[in-house]
């Protein structure tokens, strides 16, 4: 039976599987990373507020980054090129989600309609992010292998799921809810589509390294487009949804550091 926890047993015991998924995985922590630092680094005066939970957000994907290099490291494997039609943050940027790096490359502070972008992509890439890390932790979080990291990066993205709910409620209340309405829908009408697209690439990258039967491959393939029609027909609204955390000011000090990997 294909099910999520039978898929990632079959990666977690191939190297060059895993070699791919904690490439994918590691490659997309650090391009966030580095567009936090440069965020944080521009945010303007009226928001500089927010500038030390940018620069924390950022800390946290670097962070992540080096957790799965590590355990690449662990198993002796080096990091693998990665597939451009499974680039996910970067198909998002090439989507005009995000902001784009040569705005991020300048130095010119930043408008308060690139905050309040940057704030809405963040609020529906990290519930994807925030969704798949709780379903890992679910099936793998006793892992002896992976099992710590896993928890550690879940826990992270908790955190940053809080604070973007709590900063873009801040910002509606000062009058920005309609910009946050529209930028939250467009952000995630357009990340369901790379979702699909991302995770159709990868489905044929590890059908070739895992040597999938046609009929697996094509379960697979049928699933994904059945995830992207009901999140199509309405399951993006999860995504745009606002509600204030539990957990207020999830970023209000420095990253955990995380020794044991890094």
């Amino acid at each position: 039976m294909l099910t999520a926890r039978s898929l990632f047993q079959e990666i977690l015991g191939d190297d060059e599987a895993f070699r791919l998924f904690c490439s994918l995985a590691a490659g997309g922590e650090a391009q966030g990373g580095w567009e936090n630092g440069r965020i944080a680094a521009l945010v303007p005066p009226a928001l500089q507020h927010l500038a030390p939970k940018i620069a924390r957000h950022g800390a946290d994907e670097d962070k992540h980054g080096r957790i799965f290099r590590a355990l690449l490291h662990r198993r002796g494997l080096e990091p693998a090129d990665v597939p451009p039609e499974a680039d996910y943050t970067m198909i998002l940027m090439r989507r005009g989600i995000g902001l784009p790096h040569d705005k991020l490359r300048a130095d010119v502070p930043l408008t308060e309609r690139d905050i309040l972008s940057y704030l809405a992509h963040s609020r529906v890439t990290e519930q994807r992010a925030a969704d798949q890390m709780d379903m890992l932790t679910r099936h793998f979080g006793d892992h002896p292998e992976v099992g710590r990291a896993i928890r550690m990066i879940c826990a992270d993205e908790t955190n940053h799921l809080a604070y973007c709910h709590e900063e873009l409620l801040h910002l509606a209340a000062l009058g920005h809810g309609r910009a946050i309405r529209d930028l939250l829908r467009e952000s995630a009408l357009a990340e369901i589509a790379v979702y699909r697209d991302v995770s159709l690439a990868v489905t044929d990258r590890m059908a070739r390294i895992l040597r999938w039967p046609r009929a697996k491959s094509a379960a697979l393939r049928a699933g994904i487009h059945a995830l992207y029609a009901y999140e199509r027909a309405g399951g993006w609204r999860r995504m745009t949804t606002l509600r204030m955390p539990e957990r207020r000011g999830a970023l209000g000090g420095p990253a955990t550091p995380a020794p044991e990997f890094v």
